[in-house]
Parts: C-alpha cells; structure tokens; sequence
C-alpha cells in the first residue's frame, strides 16, 4: 500500500512549457551543423542542352565529356551506369562530375539530348529555361565532319530555334538572360590576371562583331569525327583552302554568339571536357587546367570563348571577308513570323494554323536570290556537296533528301505497261527496216569494193622495189615465182609415185620368197633331234 500512495520524484513537464535556457542552446548548436553538414552534401547542379547530330554522335559526345583529358580514361562506374534515352523527341541522361582522384564528386550534370531542330519540339525545351537552371546551363550543338557542307545551314536552323524560345520565356527568365550576357561578356577580359594587379578592375573593350547576337546562355560547337579530315583530302580532293575557309567562316559566325569552338575525334576527345567543366564553373579541387587555344592543327582547334577576333581570324588566310559574312549572318538567323512561339504553344505554320498532332514541321527554306547571297548560300556555294547534283536549297531539313511525290503503285505499273508496248512495236520496226536496207545494200558494197579496189590500183600502179640497182616489179615477180613452181610439180609428180609403187612391190617379194625359203627347207641331219 505503500507503494501505491508512493509519488514521483522526476519533474514532469507539461506540453505548453518552453524550454530552458540550457536546452534552447543546444538547439542552436546542432542545428546549424547539421545544416552544413546537409548543405555540404548537396550537389551543385549543372545542365547541358546538347542540339543536333543522331542518337549515335550524342552517344559518342556523352563518351567524350565523361573521359578525362589527360589520360584519355573514362572514370570507373559507380555502381548502375545511368540509362541514355535519346531515341524519340527529347532524351536526359544525367552524369556525376568526379574530381581527379575519381573520389569526390563535383556535381551532377543533366543533359537534355534533342536531334530535330523542328520548331515543333521547342515546347519541350521551355519548362527546363527557368531562372534556377539559366546561370547554370551550356548549349551545345553537334555537328559531324562526315557533312561539312551542312554545317552553317544547321547551325542557322538551331539559332532560330533557340532565339524563337529566348523570346517566349517570361519576364524573370529574360532578366537572368541579362545578367548572363553580362557576367559572359566581363569573363576573362579582365587586364590584371594576365599584367598585373594593378590593372585588376580594366576591362578589355568588346571588338568589332564580337557579342552582336548574344543569347544569354553560354554556347559551345563541337565539330565530331575529326579524323574524317583526311578522308576529305584524299577522296574528295580537298586542299587546305577549303578547311581554312571553314574555320573561318565557323570562327566569324560564333563570334557573334560569345561561342566556343572544338574538334574532336572519337579516340582523342582532347580538351572537351575541360572546356564545358570551364564554361559550367566546375573547377577540380586538386588539379587545375586551363585551356590553351589552337588554329593551326586542323583536327585539334579549340577556340576558347571571348578568345577570338577579326584580327585572328584574317591572319588564317587572306581574302576572307569577316565583315560581309558577319553582317549576312546577322539577316540569316532572323525568326521567320511562323516559327515564333508564343505562351508555350506550338509554332504555327506558315497559313497561321498550328502543326496537326504536333507533327515536326521541316524547317523553312529561305528564298535566296542571285542579287542578295546570304551567308548560307556563300558557303554552300563554296563547299559543295559531292554526294547530290541537286540543289542545296530544294533539301529536306527533317531527312537531309529530296521531297517527292510518288504514284500509287498500281497506277504507275499500268503506266509503263503502254510504254513498254510501244516501246516494243518501235524495236520491231526498227529490226524490220535494218533486214530490209541490209539485203538491198549488201551487193553494191561488194561491187563497190571490187570497183574501189581497181581504181586504187590504175592511181597507184604497179608496185617496184630496188634490188641491186635494178627496178623490180613485184608482181611480175611473184607471178614468175606461182609459174616456176607449177612446172616443178607437174613434171617431176609422176614419177616418184610410180617410183615408190615399184619399190613397194619389190619388198613384198622380197619377203614373201624369204618366209617361203623358211618353210620348205627341211630339217637338218647332224641335228640330235633326228637321231
């Protein structure tokens, strides 16, 4: 009973009593740690918007980012190597940014992979443009030396497709697109990282025709399979004239965007991965690499962004001119009215209705006339396309063809059963007609021929050789030749003959009395037999 009337001596607390003072300071100890600590272990998130090429070269590039420079190695794979879905529309891949020790991870990278620079797809674009992911995101856009030619058509198609999307963000993305140009525009430019302190705050002044069409995100061109170079040299017949006109004609293009420029082969992927880690803000926290520009190994360049200028770019080759492809370019890359987009909907189509079915539309072709070149048709003029006869400006942007129209099958079968009968009475005939002029001309050639051959001999005359000083007549002499041997074989034919018919009869009787003598010869007496 004594236990029951028994009363706690351990203070309770009741639920609407605050903590003591004591308690309020360990909660203000451990919760910024623990803040930090989670912090700490948040990833800086990066994204990558790769344009162009075929779900193989995207391949190849997300092969080339995730190998390292220096070695050429890809990082071993921590546990389930992440899928790539880049077969239909819009693909995503994410990878994880190791440090060099391939221990640290340095942030995760997603990259969004779209093929088609169809209008149409620019709606799956927009929901990944907003003001948290802009500072922290590179275009770049894939283009494959196994089609030169292509090249500035499809870097004119992906511009409009990106600027048509600039245009329909809203307010608060379009103020981070500012702020980008800016930062973009000041990064590297600064005096005092490459004199001295001194000069920490001068800026280097912005060149002619350098940042003229900024897009607000960083844009970086990879030109993949290099080693195709030698190909084009060797098959096509192309000189150096023709790959220095290329690098220019890249160089005064991007220029005009703040891009980068970088080639690479599926072997050597060479300073890929250091240039996007660059231009992304990942920097290794035991190694440090800079980018060193290249111009003159032709499948090695790489042009760093705010490196280039029109200086650099003349010394290449003389005769090209910058200010003429710069000015063109900026005509080209303007948005046609139908490929604008507008509060996220598709683009509408050229009568002002919208795609059926969100069916990818082939990028317009722009009308070009022989007054006015623009900087696309300079350079397919230029660079010409030796796989087609065909005009370039007739092309498909969605298949790289022809469009045609084809005829029910059955509707051109019948066709060309009329066709090959008419064809066919044509052949009759014409065999018919050839019998007929053979069988009336063949006599008259003959005769011709002996005619002709008469008339050769009364022009020419006899034919005479010298033999000895003495003038010959050839064919007297082969004449006399035919007679002498004629005499020789009538006189002396008969008689050999008889003569070896007689001689034959002699040696048949010769051994016929020889084996006659053998059997009428009798036995001898001396013999022992006899006896």
């Amino acid at each position: 009973m004594a236990s029951a009337r028994r009363t706690s001596q351990f203070p309770t607390r009741i639920a609407n009593d605050r903590p003591g003072s004591r308690d309020a300071d360990k909660e203000e100890i451990w919760k910024p740690m623990l803040d930090n600590i989670s912090s700490g272990k948040r990833l800086p998130e990066k994204s990558l918007l790769v344009l162009g090429g075929t779900p193989e070269t995207q391949r190849e590039f997300l092969e080339s980012v995730s190998t390292d420079s220096a070695n050429n190695r890809r990082p071993p794979d921590r546990g389930r190597k992440p899928p790539i879905a880049n077969q239909f529309a819009l693909g995503y891949t994410y990878q994880d940014v190791l440090d060099t020790d391939h221990e640290d991870t340095l942030a995760r990278l997603s990259l969004y992979l779209l093929a088609n620079p169809s209008p149409s797809f620019t709606p799956l674009i927009k929901p990944y443009l907003n003001p948290r992911t802009l500072p922290n995101m590179l275009i770049v856009i894939l283009l494959d030396w196994n089609h030169p030619w292509l090249w500035i058509r499809q870097l004119r198609d992906w511009i409009r497709v990106l600027r048509s999307l600039i245009l329909s963000l809203d307010d608060a993305s379009k103020m981070v697109l500012e702020e980008n140009i800016q930062t973009l525009q000041d990064k590297g430019r600064n005096l005092g990282s490459e004199t001295s302190s001194s000069l920490e705050g001068v800026k280097i002044p912005l060149g002619p025709g350098e940042w003229d069409e900024p897009l607000g995100i960083p844009l970086c061109v990879v030109c993949q399979n290099a080693d195709k170079i030698e190909a084009l040299e060797k098959e096509r017949g192309w000189k150096e004239e023709e790959f220095d006109f290329i690098l220019q004609y890249l160089r005064t293009i991007l220029l005009k965007h703040g891009s980068s420029l970088v080639y690479t082969m599926p072997t050597a992927p060479g300073s890929l991965q250091t240039l996007i880690h660059s231009t992304l803000g990942i920097k290794s926290l035991l190694k440090q690499e800079q980018l060193r520009h290249n111009v003159t190994d032709r499948d090695r360049v790489l042009v760093p962004p705010n490196w280039d200028s029109w200086a650099k770019i003349r010394i290449l080759r003389e005769g090209f001119d910058v200010e003429g492809i710069s000015e063109r370019w900026s005509v080209d890359i303007e948005i046609p009215r139908h490929m604008r987009v507008t509060n996220g909907a598709a683009p509408t189509g050229p009568d002002g209705e919208g795609q059926p079915n969100g069916e990818p539309e082939p990028s317009p072709v722009v009308e070009e006339t022989p007054d006015e070149p623009t900087a696309t048709s300079i350079y397919e003029d230029t660079i010409r396309n030796p796989e087609s006869d065909f005009p370039l400006s007739g092309m498909s942007k969605q298949a790289n063809g022809v469009e045609v129209t084809s005829k029910d099958a059955q509707a051109f079968l019948t066709e060309q059963v009329s066709v090959l009968e008419q064809l066919r009475r044509e052949d009759e005939n014409e065999a018919a007609i050839k019998a007929a002029r053979k069988d009336t001309e063949a006599p008259s050639i003959r005769t011709w021929t002996d005619d002709a051959s008469g008339v050769v001999e009364e022009h020419i005359g006899p034919v005479q050789f010298n033999m000895g000083g003495i003038q010959v007549n050839a064919d007297e002499m082969v004449k006399r030749l035919q007679d002498r041997e004629a005499s020789r074989t009538t006189e002396t034919g008969s008689p050999p003959a008889a003569t070896t018919q007689d001689s034959g009869k002699m040696d048949n009787e010769k051994l016929m009395s020889f084996f006659s003598g053998l059997l009428n010869k009798g036995p001898s007496t001396g013999s022992p037999r006899g006896a």
